[in-house]
Formats: structure tokens, sequence, C-alpha cells
């Protein structure tokens, strides 16, 4: 069979192909271009186009090169109510639900932070309740994955099945003879196909090995799980193609020198992007966390300056979490200014807002601010919290633990009404909360109060001196 063999330049940061290397590709990245060869066959041109046609081509040709038929929207059947059971609560719920047959589930995270476990923890309850699923590893050996299976698994079922391969050919082939009804791959950047001549890992690699993937999943129905590394930023390595390619993009993160992890969706087809799953790594594998807030709460029984109770709505629930601040007289030179679970930019905003509407000196402080257990909240749910702690830090004088902040604070001080708010205050009340302080607009709009609780509504930032005189 004839090879041809040509030089293209791919860019590591989005996979643009180029036929000559450029300075600044065309996402805007510098020095990114990398050389590599790529083989090209009568074969390789074949199984391109079964993949376009099993994924609907950009041109909407079969694998013979003719029009494919279009369908009405209104006919095509819905597989919502045909998700695959993961046996992990906190998993489905991250996913929306469960595993949608033929979908791509991107995971990454650190090493070590539990990524392996999860998914072989999963991998054994469906091989238990669906079918057959296939693990491939192209990192650790049978025996390896075996150790981890009996420590965090128990009973294995005859229908997990092993394999350490990282030829993409070969996964493909084992795929067709056995037809797994669930597929991991450990990890894309130790898989290759013959087809290209670059070392696995690369641009190209990774692109090529997506793609097989993606057909296989699609062509059979077989949801898959592509395990990837993540770079010193915490980011996915590799071309940002793949996270384009798939249909849902988790992230595990998590300090390992503590037990808890959480796991987040950043992309999802399927289902909301903000929801997040919660579980303590312990000998026997990954444990849920069903009641995170209480977890996340349990440390703060005593009053202390600069601690103040706040919460978030995440996907759908409610999250009750503890915000800390500390300022200290800088020395010399500009205050620093840190911030770790919240965006060190926000929070320069409402240090500006404390100084300008509140009169609090702040210019020749260092300013310290953390959200308790690792955790970063989207949304603007903290920012009257952030702005209570500080404040709290600053004058020496601490809230009632029994009290709840939120709220979100504008550049004229005022404060913008949350969303989700009596759900909060439901929660607070469950938790054993006093007191609510929120915006006076989400009072006027609550229908219903738990008995037990008492709402405070303030309109601007200033309206939370008073609480600590």
């Amino acid at each position: 069979m004839a090879k041809k063999q040509k030089t293209v330049f791919v860019c590591q940061e989005c996979g643009y192909e180029s036929s000559k290397w450029m300075g600044q590709c065309i996402c805007g990245a510098w020095n990114s271009m990398v050389e590599e060869k790529v083989v090209q066959t009568d074969e390789t041109d074949r199984r391109r186009r079964v993949s376009s046609a099993a994924k609907g081509g950009s041109a909407g040709s079969d694998a013979s090169g003719r029009a494919g038929k279009p369908s009405r929207l209104m006919d095509v059947r819905s597989e919502e109510g045909a998700r695959i059971d993961t046996g992990i609560g906190e998993l489905n719920r991250v996913l929306g639900g469960g595993l949608v047959p033929g979908s791509l589930t991107l995971i990454s995270g650190e090493p070590g932070i539990g990524k392996s476990t999860i998914i072989i923890q999963a991998a054994a309850h469906i091989a238990a309740a669906e079918g057959t699923v296939l693990y491939v590893s192209g990192e650790e050996s049978e025996e390896q994955i075996k150790m981890r299976a009996d420590r965090v698994c128990g009973d294995l079922s005859d229908r997990l099945f092993i394999l350490a391969e990282t030829n993409m050919e070969n996964v493909s082939a084992v795929c067709q003879t056995i037809s797994p009804a669930f597929l991991v791959v450990d990890s894309i950047q130790t898989m290759y196909t013959e087809e290209l001549e670059s070392a696995p890992g690369s641009v190209s690699q990774v692109r090529a090995c997506g793609n097989e993937l993606m057909r296989i999943g699609k062509s059979f129905g077989i949801p898959v799980f592509i395990v990837a590394h993540v770079t010193k930023s915490g980011d996915l390595a590799g071309p940002r193609i793949l996270e384009h390619m798939v249909d849902c993009v988790l992230s595990f993160t998590g300090d390992r020198s503590h037990e808890m992890r959480i796991l987040r969706a950043n992309k999802n087809r399927f289902g909301t992007t903000s929801e997040i799953g919660a579980f303590e790594m312990a000998a026997e594998g990954l444990i849920e966390i069903e009641n995170l807030s209480s977890v996340l709460m349990e440390e703060m029984d005593r009053e202390s300056d600069g601690a103040i109770a706040t919460a978030v709505y995440e996907g759908t629930r409610p999250l009750v979490l503890e915000v800390q601040a500390l300022t200290s007289p800088c020395g010399v030179g500009f205050p620093r200014r840190t911030a770790l679970g919240i965006d060190t930019t926000r929070l320069n905003m409402i240090l500006a807002v404390l100084e300008k509407k509140m009169g609090l000196r702040l210019s020749d402080q260092d300013v310290y601010v953390n959200i308790v257990g690792g955790l970063r909240p989207e949304g603007t749910y903290t920012d009257l919290a952030v702005a209570a702690a500080v404040i709290s830090s600053c004058l020496g004088r601490p809230l009632n633990s029994k009290t709840l902040v939120l709220g979100e604070i504008g550049l004229t001080g005022d404060l913008r009404s949350i969303q989700n708010a009596d759900k909060i205050v439901r929660e607070a009340d469950r938790l054993g909360f006093e007191r609510v302080i929120l915006p006076v607009r989400n009072v006027q709009h609550l229908r219903e109060v738990p008995p037990n609780i008492r709402l405070t509504g303030i309109r601007s930032v200033g309206e939370l001196r008073p609480f600590f005189d």
C-alpha cells in the first residue's frame, strides 16, 4: 500500500495545522507551532471518511461519498431516559443523571487526586449492572489495576475486562470483539495511532486518538470515559480541540493532604455545568458526601473576627460555607491582596467599595481572604460575606456565628438580589442558623419564611456597620 509522508506544523494550544511555520497562530498564541510528520495512506483516508460519517461529518456525506439523508427533528427519538447509572450518586449528579450512551466524557485532575479510583468504582458497578466494561490502561499494568480494584470495589464482576494497551488500532479491534457497554481509556496522552509518526501525547496523536474514540462511541452507542493529564497551572494538557470534541469535561480537584475531593463539570452537553459532587478519600476508596454544607460548617462553632457564614447555589442544591478574612498592617511597599476561592479582581473591587462608601481605611493593610474547604464558588453570592469578613477582621469584632450573610455588591455600594434565595433560607434553617442578612429585594420577594429564621434586608454595604458595633 502506497504511503505518503508530509510535514505539518501544529499549534500546541488549539491544534491548528499549517503547511508552514508561523510565529503566531490564528488563536493568538506565540511560538506554539510544533513540526510533526504525518503518514497518509489509502486506508487512512478511508478511516477518516468513516469517522466523518459516524460523527455526521461537515459535508453530511457517508462512507461511500454519497450525501446523507436529512431527518425531521420532530421524528428524532430522544435518549434522555436511557442514561446509565454509574452507581455513584455524586457522579450521576454532576453528569446530569448518569452516562448517556455514545457520549464522550473527559476527566482531568492532578496526579493522585483520585481519577482512577472513581473510574474503577464506576466501571465495577456498570459491569455488574449493565454489561461488559473495557478498561484500557496505558500507564498501569493489569496487576496494579487489580490491586486498586480489590481495595476499593470489593467483589468484581466477570464482565469487567482490563487491557494494558497504548495502540489505538488494537483498542478498536478489541472493542469490535467484545462490544463493551462502557469504555475507559486511561489516559489519552499515552495512546497513539500508527497513522502518525509523532510521539504519544503530541497534538496530532491526541487529536487522532480522540477522533477514533469518538467514532467508536458514536458508532456503537458506547459511553466513553477518557482520562487526561493536566499542566502545572491546572489546565488540560494537549490541544483545546479535545475539549471541544467531547460531550462532557469533568475536573477533579482537592488538596491531597486533605480527604475532601470536589468534582465539577466544566462542560456538559447533557446537563448543567454548575453542579458539583463531593467525595471523601478513604482507604476503601472515594466515599460520597451527601451533606456537604454540614461538613464545611462543622468547625465553625465559636465566634471569631473575620469568619462569616455565607451560601451559594450550586446546580440543584444550596451550599453553605465559611468565608475567612484577615487584615494586617503592611510594613513597606504596596499592600498585599491574596484570595483563595474567589477572584482577586472581585476582591479588589469589594475593598474599593468599602473604602469609598464606608470610609474603611485599607490602603495600608494587607488583606487575605479564603473560602474554607478549597471551594471556588461561582457567581456573586459571596460578595457581601467577603465584605463583612473584611470589616470584622479590620474592626476586630466578630459576627454571631448563627448569622448567614449573602448578596451581590455593585460599584455604587448598593446590593443586588440573588437567585434561589428562598431555597438558601430553608437550608439555613435546616442547619440551625437564626438570622439571614441579604438584599432587601430578596426579602420582599420571599414567599415563605421559616419560623426560626429572622430575615434582615439591607440596601447597601454601608448598612453592615451597625452589626459590628
